[in-house]
């Protein structure tokens, strides 16, 4: 049985490939959850991206290169506008809250 892509075998890619050299959650370069400099583009973006780039395994760098240059180039502009409507609607909620954790 073949291994599926899970956030285990990412760190090790990562480990293996970008020895202290990355940064994320337990990463070598720790980036905190909900860190207030992460906004909403950041989270929609990597998501996207992510979800492009690893949809099957990575066989290699070489690979994994051109499917980032891919999964960028299929950014739209529509894309962009529901990202920026969003991150709108979460500034409305932050100046409701007063700027509570949301």
């Amino acid at each position: 049985m073949s291994c599926v892509y899970c956030n285990i075998c990412n760190i090790w890619f990562l480990d293996a490939t970008f020895p202290n050299r990355w940064i994320g959650r337990d990463g070598p370069t720790p980036w905190p959850p909900r860190s207030p400099n992460i906004t909403p583009l950041d989270f929609y973006l990597w998501r996207y991206v992510n979800d492009k780039v690893f949809s099957t395994p990575v066989p290699d760098i070489t690979n994994l290169k051109a499917r980032i240059t891919d999964a960028f180039a299929t950014i739209t502009g529509g894309i962009l506008k529901n990202t920026w409507r969003e991150t709108d609607y979460r500034l409305d909620v932050l100046r409701a809250t007063k700027g509570a954790h949301v």
